[in-house]
């Protein structure tokens, strides 16, 4: 579904890719793991078209997706949930969410889309018509997913979903990432909880200074002497 080839770029003359390929297959839920600082959230805005990528080439679906511009990256069916939420926070949840839906395809399905996501997330329905900004932490980041998913995506690329969270609001919040993949939705998971990450999805990429150190199953991954002394404290 998603095809990463030899991608290299930064900010400027700040080069913080180097030569990045990875690819995920339609229905599956794959990470990019790696610390604070790693490039994980340069490779997600290269991948949503907010920066150009300087070499390497990126395919969705068979189609080139660098050098395109974000909406219509987003048009295709690649969505990012962002680092920090970035909600409206003077608008309504109910705003919000429908503002995910303003493409055409989406906006097609609106009242449907607002039903599903209401179902996932049954505290949004409760705050509707209350400001984004006053919501709690773990509110915000339903409202982010929410609106993403309001967008119709065929892959969602969720950038720190667990940050700023109490575990247990995580946990539920991982729980319900679950579902939506489940529901068919390909996912993209960047996370600094690798324990989290790898315990959730099939397969990861672990990323450190801008270059992909490791790759495999979640399950082979966890059992790395690497991963173990370098990320999971073991």
């Amino acid at each position: 579904m998603l095809d990463v080839k030899q991608i290299s770029g930064g900010y400027g003359d700040i080069q913080i890719l180097h030569q990045i390929s990875l690819n995920i297959e339609k229905g599956e839920m794959v990470s990019v793991l790696g610390a604070n600082g790693a490039g994980k959230t340069t490779l997600l805005l290269t991948l949503s078209g907010i920066l150009r990528p300087t070499e390497g080439e990126i395919y969705f679906l068979n189609g080139r997706l660098d050098g395109l511009e974000p909406h219509l990256i987003v048009q295709k069916g690649v969505v990012r949930i962002p680092e920090g939420r970035k909600i409206f926070q003077e608008m309504t949840v109910l705003e919000n969410l429908e503002l995910g839906s303003y493409i055409r395809t989406a906006k097609r399905y609106r009242k449907e889309n607002l039903s599903k996501v209401f179902v996932l997330f049954p505290r949004l329905e409760e705050r509707k018509d209350q400001f984004a900004g006053t919501l709690s932490g773990g509110e915000q980041q339903m409202l982010a997913i929410g609106r993403g998913l309001m967008t119709l995506p065929q892959i969602l690329m969720l950038d720190e979903p667990s940050l700023g969270l109490a575990p247990l609001i995580v946990m539920n919040l991982f729980e319900v990432i679950k579902g939506i993949n489940q529901e068919g939705t390909t996912i993209l998971l960047v996370e600094q909880n690798m324990q989290l990450a790898l315990s959730t999805v099939q397969r990861g990429y672990v990323l450190e200074n801008g270059r992909i150190i490791l790759e495999g199953k979640s399950e082979n991954l966890l059992k790395e002497d690497y991963m173990r002394k370098a990320y999971l404290g073991i």
